[in-house]
């Protein structure tokens, strides 16, 4: 390990020169073990680490996480998967592992925005997590450790110029962190505070029952949003993230993008779409793409005119809106968090609709009472956690 890291450039190709290092003269936590990281890369990975670091001591899981643009496309505890999520993912011909198991829900999260990702793992990667990822468009990963069956994998992406970075597990950062922002230094305590079950202690609304494997699925939604660009809201069941919305200037744009996001990864389990035939020779990521235009209002454009033939090996049935709504009437158990207080019930509307039965946030807002008067009408619990969850 080394005290500095030069980079390629910065942010974009104009801004050089570009390095990390350490301010106190000691070493990084880090080492390349392939490829050439860059700015963003490093930001991701910093990012993503402390997630599944996190994810993994408040859950006793292996976690995994899916970064683009320092937030989460995904992020998830390693669960086995179901028959129809190994499908949605594109693993049902794939042996995994626990930690395999949770990189293939983060990615399955949102498979659209986590094309070109950077994988962040709490575990070694071994060599089902390698094979997955070797089959996906991904720019580089973060784990403390590699098998060597592992590594030798990864080192065959990308014509072997694929990123992985092993970091020290051990490495405690300064308890103050600075950063330079138009040749003015800003200076902060870290945010150290441990996300926990005693957050969701304090229940204000009528609803007070909220089981175990809901409380789960809202602290993975709250350690996601720890490491989220805000303003940001996190949808979360079964062990994952199903939907983020990350950097919006309103609440309720961050409720409907997160909420939008949930709905997608639902719809892609309805039968219409499992049943769905592809021509022979189409990658992934264009099946993501199809599927995507398939699911939204834009598959009669594409029937009306004929592209349907470059894609599918039998023409489709559309999935009208209302089997969709009829569909998405079915899915309950959603668990949300949000960085910040709702200021009004809206959010809570939009909510209802993605099945959403469990909510964390901080409280504190002057609308309190319409908030909590919306659960209420919808039988959501919704605990105060106190905490705001604020990351830029």
């Amino acid at each position: 390990m080394a005290n500095e890291l030069l980079l390629k450039y910065g942010c974009n190709p104009n801004q050089k020169p570009s390095r990390i290092f350490m301010k106190d003269g000691g070493e990084l936590p880090i080492e390349v073990l392939n490829g050439k990281p860059g700015y963003i890369n490093f930001l991701d990975a910093f990012n993503s680490w402390q997630l599944v670091k996190e994810l993994k001591e408040a859950t006793g899981l292996p976690a995994a996480a899916s970064f683009k643009h320092v937030s989460p496309a995904g992020a998830a505890v390693g669960l086995p998967l179901s028959d129809v999520e190994k499908k949605i993912y594109f693993v049902d011909d794939l042996e995994l592992s626990p930690i395999a198991s949770a990189y293939a829900r983060a990615r399955g999260a949102d498979r659209m925005s986590s094309y070109g990702d950077w994988a962040a793992l709490s575990d070694v990667c071994d060599k089902e997590t390698a094979t997955l990822l070797a089959r996906e468009v991904s720019d580089g990963i973060i784990a403390p450790g590699y098998t060597d069956e592992a590594l030798e994998i990864l080192k065959t992406k990308r014509k072997g110029n694929y990123n992985v970075v092993k970091i020290d597990p051990d490495y405690k950062p300064a308890p103050v962190e600075c950063k330079d922002v138009y040749g003015v230094t800003f200076e902060q305590g870290r945010n150290e505070v441990k996300i926990d079950e005693a957050m969701l202690s304090n229940v204000v609304t009528d609803n007070k029952n909220i089981p175990e494997d809901a409380k789960r699925d809202l602290l993975i939604s709250l350690i996601a949003l720890k490491y989220t660009q805000s303003n940001s809201v996190c949808y979360a069941k079964g062990g994952q993230v199903i939907g983020v919305g990350a950097g919006q200037q309103s609440r309720i744009h961050c409720t409907r993008l997160a909420g939008n996001k949930a709905d997608i990864w639902f719809l892609r389990q309805h039968p219409k779409v499992l049943g769905l035939k592809f021509k022979e020779g189409i990658r992934r990521p264009d099946r993501d793409n199809t599927i995507d235009v398939y699911i939204s209002d834009e598959y009669m454009d594409v029937l009306a005119d004929g592209t349907w033939e470059n894609l599918f090996a039998e023409k489709p049935e559309p999935l009208t809106r209302e089997e969709k709504r009829a569909w998405l009437d079915t899915l309950t158990g959603v668990s949300l968090g949000s960085d910040a207080f709702f200021p009004f019930g809206d959010n809570i509307e939009r909510a209802h609709k993605t099945g959403v039965q469990y909510i964390a946030e901080p409280g504190g807002s002057i609308r309190d009472d319409n908030v909590i008067e919306t659960c209420n009408k919808y039988g959501i619990a919704m605990a105060f956690t106190g905490l705001r969850l604020f990351h830029h």
